[in-house]
């Protein structure tokens, strides 16, 4: 876990915590060294497998990272937030490896002195990671689904 920069922690003190991690993904507590009576909004965002790629069912997907660069960018990303959208609190999570259906690949919280300036960070956010962040994923389709697409194509093809 690394926490976005020492000079963000110093400009009125907003909490700044990035992760790239394969465990599972687990919402902190709203303590600590956020003290929630700086915001008046809290946003939180999970990020969750759907069962389907397209037209076809999946068993999950496995996400890839370049690991370094991957963390650098979502501390540039939660730095930018902080100060776009003057958060007191940023968190973003992202899960590596194989994520089943169902289960969660990102969380992300903000926190802010309104609801508007949270409801607009955490969508940027997600947004941004989505564009700049070195994390790729590839379904894994399930064995019925391929055949189905299989015999569809041989039929079409006939």
């Amino acid at each position: 876990m690394t926490h976005c920069s020492e000079q963000l922690e110093r400009m009125a003190n907003p909490v700044c915590e990035v992760l790239v991690t394969e465990a599972e993904l687990k919402a902190p507590p709203l303590t600590g060294n956020f003290r929630p009576l700086e915001a008046g909004a809290a946003i939180d965002f999970w990020g969750i497998v759907r069962g389907m790629e397209g037209e076809r069912e999946i068993d999950g997907i496995d996400y890839e990272a370049h690991w370094e660069m991957a963390e650098y960018q979502l501390k540039q990303i939660a730095k930018q937030a902080t100060d776009r959208f003057v958060l007191q609190l940023v968190i973003v999570h992202h899960r590596i490896g194989f994520i089943a259906v169902g289960a969660s690949s990102l969380f992300t919280r903000v926190a802010s002195a309104h609801r508007a300036e949270a409801f607009r960070a955490s969508q940027w956010l997600v947004d941004e990671l989505k564009k700049k962040v070195p994390i790729w994923k590839r379904p894994r389709f399930k064995v019925e689904s391929l055949r189905r697409a299989s015999q569809s194509e041989t039929a079409t093809a006939k």
